[in-house]
């Protein structure tokens, strides 16, 4: 008789397999502390480890996932606290075991909110682009041109990713909060990012986003201009290394070649994770996404 085992030899898992026992998946010590923490169930997830060994990010993808989906049997306010809770544990473990550190720059988007004008010019009010579309277009960018920002820490290290999952956090008309992704977000033109942005808003305060839509983000974008926050300093979602915030988009005093005028600006932030990059590494990426919002016209 042979199996899969090496050399031909019959392992456990294929007499496991064969008499129907299916046993708890391999998961990693801190995975399971995570789940505890969140009430995942591990054992019907796919881990993304090491021969398929569950790690902590696909736990935390699990319970963001499970937030986001309404149940039949749940309440509106069932759904809302399980949203909350979720969201509580993992921002609780974030200010505890995330090593943050913050930068601040102003971003002259005068160029850019000239080129919105001519780009809306003449479309219908439903297909114009905002400047919130714009600003996650270079965020996704600068994230693929500085990976260092783009990725999980999970299991004591470091995991980049290769694709850009741009998460969007996004507040629900009865309280909290979500953060659904939009894929390849680097990829997609600055059209597509605000149809994907206006379709991830109006399905998350439905209730009824996809699973394509609740998958582990590998960056997330706060935005708290439309509160009148002049700038926001986020926490990090685990089990990512960055966030970036947006603050308010007004007119103000600033300084041209020696000459003191009036622009349009915008304060971006940046939360990074001190164990993955510092403030070089974060500055030189808000460095990339004032350098990309300055030509509107080839994102």
């Amino acid at each position: 008789m042979t199996g899969s085992g090496p050399g031909g030899a019959v392992t456990r898992h294929d007499i496991d397999d064969a008499i129907g026992v299916h046993r708890r998946p391999r998961t990693s010590p801190y995975a399971r502390r995570v789940a505890a923490e969140l009430d995942v169930d591990v054992r019907g997830l796919r881990g993304s480890g090491v021969d398929g060994m569950i790690v902590a990010a696909d736990v935390e993808a699990a319970a963001r996932s499970a937030a986001g989906k309404p149940r039949a049997e749940a309440s509106p306010r069932d759904r809302l606290a399980a949203q909350q809770h979720a969201t509580a544990v993992l921002m609780t473990r974030s200010k505890r075991e995330i090593p943050h550190y913050h930068l601040q720059t102003d971003i002259d988007l005068t160029r850019a909110t000239a080129w919105l004008e001519q780009h809306n010019h003449e479309r219908p009010i439903k297909t114009r682009v905002l400047p919130a579309a714009l600003l996650l277009k270079a965020v996704a960018t600068a994230a693929r041109d500085v990976p260092d920002v783009n990725g999980h820490w999970t299991d004591g290290a470091f995991r980049p990713s290769s694709q850009v999952r741009l998460g969007v956090a996004i507040s629900l008309r009865g309280g909290g909060l979500i953060a659904p992704a939009i894929t390849d977000a680097d990829q997609r033109s600055v059209d597509e990012l605000m149809a994907s942005l206006r379709e991830l808003i109006s399905a998350a305060r439905a209730g009824t986003l996809r699973s394509s839509q609740m998958v582990d983000p590998t960056i997330t974008v706060t935005n708290l201009g439309d509160r009148g926050a002049k700038a926001v300093f986020g926490v990090i979602y685990p089990p990512q290394v960055a966030l970036v915030g947006f603050g308010r988009i007004s007119e103000r005093p600033w300084t041209t070649g020696g000459t003191v005028g009036a622009r349009v600006g915008v304060t971006a932030t940046l939360a990074g994770d001190h164990r993955v990059s510092d403030g070089h590494r974060g500055g030189r990426y808000l460095a990339v996404v004032d350098r990309l919002l300055q030509e509107p016209e080839k994102l």
